[in-house]
């Protein structure tokens, strides 16, 4: 049977945060209450088409038909969101750059498409590079270019924004996102292996363990990118322009409510505790002195340091995979519910937040998929969500459950 079980749960006073950066940025507003969160089942959005190892879905910004997926050995598919699709088109094909012995999430890992894309056809993948020559190894991330004439994508085309040093084959975690600034925002880990060996997570000087803000549509100090002057820590003396927000483990996927403009993120745990925290600017979310909102080892918790709005245990999980705030038409009992799961067990929940007053209202278990190894959620231009499985390959459409009651047959 499924059952809908309220959380412990840890809530944070952030006050009336709006990132600046959001997806149509406005006041903070409550939600009307929509009674109990329902439970969610998964359905093959697209029962004719297969696709391996999936890391990604979402849409272009300039063709609401279209839907991307992304695999981790370095292909994109491109097609009709439609469940009668049954064709899938390569749209990029960097298979060749990805190493074949990958370690851990190492792979192509991110998408994003410039706001313009449907005029300049450019669009952004991060991906891992292993050590060659006096490179280590990296992640890179790059623009590409779609040629409207042709329909295909030259790899010459490719532009290296950005490189940062990976030290181990781990906590590559990256997502990319452009907010309604224009600006583009990109997480990363904090250099892997285990209880960050390095200190990068407290370190202003590294761009690991991070979220960053950036301009791709100007170049400075000899560099692709331009560093927007209202980021946080520009005037911070030996800090990195680039951070927008930092003390993050493996921030695996972030995302923007679409409808108030708040950017959130799901941050895998060391030992302990997974966990859900609201991105905000110049924000330290304690890693490595804090895991969920406990002290890690001997770490203390330094003043201005921002707890989860949630955190679960491993009783519950070991990989969190942060999701989205429903904004769609169809599952209006969804409406307003930042849906989230853990790769390793398939718990997946829906929690309410109540931007006014910056409390947590409801934290509950949506639905228990033990087989589906949930690596990313996506959206679709209306807003719809989708849940793409690691294990299967399969792309699933997240929907209220029908008979919440019946036996669990996933």
């Amino acid at each position: 049977m499924i059952r809908r079980v309220a959380w412990a749960v840890v809530v944070v006073a952030f006050g009336l945060f709006c990132v600046e950066g959001g997806s149509g940025c406005t006041a903070a507003q409550s939600e009307p209450d929509p009674g109990p969160l329902p439970a969610v089942e998964l359905v093959n959005a697209f029962p004719k088409l297969e696709f391996k190892l999936p890391l990604y879905l979402c849409d272009d910004g300039a063709n609401d038909e279209l839907l991307y997926v992304v695999e981790q050995e370095g292909v994109i598919w491109r097609f009709k969101n439609d469940e009668t699709s049954s064709e899938k088109t390569k749209f990029l094909d960097i298979a060749e750059r990805i190493p074949a012995r990958r370690h851990g999430e190492e792979g192509l890992l991110a998408l994003a498409f410039h706001p313009k894309f449907k005029d300049n056809g450019y669009f952004y993948v991060n991906y891992s590079q292993f050590a060659e020559g006096a490179k280590p190894r990296r992640g890179v991330t790059s623009r590409f270019t779609w040629n409207e004439e042709t329909r295909s994508v030259s790899l010459r085309s490719e532009k290296i924004i950005l490189e940062i040093e990976q030290p181990w084959g781990n906590h590559n975690g990256c997502t990319l996102l452009f907010g309604a600034d224009g600006y583009l925002y990109l997480s990363f880990g904090d250099g892997g292996s285990g209880g960050d060996p390095h200190g990068n997570g407290q370190n202003l000087g590294t761009l690991l363990a991070t979220v960053l803000r950036i301009d791709v549509d100007k170049e400075e100090n000899d560099k692709p990118y331009a560093i927007p002057a209202d980021n946080p820590f520009v005037k911070t003396e030996g800090a990195r322009g680039e951070i927008w927000a930092y003390g993050l483990r493996n921030l695996w996927r972030m995302s923007w409510d679409r409808k108030t403009g708040h950017l959130w993120g799901g941050d895998v745990g060391q030992n302990a505790y997974e966990e859900i925290d609201l991105i905000v600017k110049g924000g330290n979310y304690g890693w490595k002195n804090r895991e969920g909102a406990h002290a890690y080892r001997d770490g203390r918790k330094e003043e201005g340091m921002i707890d989860p709005v949630v955190e679960y245990g491993r009783d519950k999980g070991i990989s969190v995979t942060g999701g989205y705030v429903y904004r769609g038409e169809k599952q209006q009992a969804l409406q307003g519910v930042y849906v989230h799961a853990d790769y390793g067990t398939g718990r997946t929940w829906g929690l309410k937040y109540d931007y006014d007053k910056a409390e947590l209202t409801e934290h509950e278990l949506l639905g228990h998929f033990p087989r589906a190894a949930i690596s990313s959620f996506g959206e679709d231009a209306g807003g719809e969500l989708f849940a793409c499985s690691h294990r299967s390959g399969i792309i699933y459409r997240v929907i209220v459950r029908q008979d919440a009651d019946k036996e669990e047959d996933f």
